[in-house]
């Protein structure tokens, strides 16, 4: 299979989480006893569960999904186009499920992949998460139970620049400039999301954000497979809804 026709069965994803409620307050008294407990260990002595609930979002017991920004590789008389689609909004059941019908409907075979930064370790999961918590059953892609290693369809630019060195960490941002992508924190940074969320209430600045991050991992995959990135303002131009 050649590169071009590999990259279209592919869906690049990325997703922006927040804390689930606005504030440590607004927890009843088992839920802040046991956020004090899952944090003990990432919290300094002297930082309170209350001082420390900005950062909730990162845990999909305590968090949730606002926006999933999705995008996808199509070839017209060969140029390459980067089609995206971001499904967000308050009602994180109703942004789960319409996620779930596009991988239901279009990315369901078993030569399909998903790509995400880090996202064994973040992304996939939490998606995962949040759809039990919600009531809502696994797509296939997302349903690990009983799949051994090699039937699992999932592509992690982070794990891909380790080349085996598991200790490795490399955000988007820093492989973004090493390799000479444009960056996609021109604006807000992650830690930002939940200010932007609930003190401004701008989810749609949030969305753009996480649509610049989608774009930026899709430029580092196509460097990894030796294809010319698209200049970022190519790939804006080309985005557009699936059809």
């Amino acid at each position: 299979m050649n590169h071009t026709r590999k990259l279209q069965r592919i869906l690049f994803l990325d997703i922006e989480t927040v804390p689930g409620s606005s504030a440590f307050t607004d927890l009843n008294e088992s839920e802040k006893m046991l956020f004090e407990k899952k944090t003990r260990y990432q919290r300094k002595e002297n930082i309170s569960p209350e001082a420390f609930y900005d950062n909730a979002g990162i845990w999909a017991e305590f968090g949730k999904i606002i926006c999933i920004s999705t995008g996808a590789f199509t070839e017209n008389t060969g140029e390459l186009k980067f089609n995206v689609t971001s499904f967000y909004g308050h009602k994180e059941a109703q942004v789960l499920r319409e996620f779930k019908k596009l991988l239901d409907d279009r990315f369901n075979s078993t030569t399909h992949l998903l790509c995400a930064h880090n996202g064994k370790e973040f992304d996939f999961p939490y998606l995962a998460r949040r759809m039990v918590i919600q009531g809502i059953p696994l797509p296939e892609s997302l349903n690990l139970f009983g799949k051994k290693p090699w039937e699992v369809r999932h592509l992690d630019t982070m794990e891909m620049w380790k080349f085996g060195d598991y200790k490795h960490y490399t955000s988007l941002e820093l492989l973004t400039n090493v390799l000479g992508i444009p960056s996609p924190k021109d604006d807000i940074s992650g830690n930002e999301v939940a200010k932007v969320y609930y003190k401004d209430q701008d989810l749609k600045r949030i969305v753009q954000y996480c649509e610049r991050d989608l774009t930026a991992l899709a430029q580092v995959y196509l460097r990894f497979m030796n294809i010319s990135v698209l200049t970022f303002e190519e790939a804006k131009i080309s985005m557009r809804p699936f059809s």
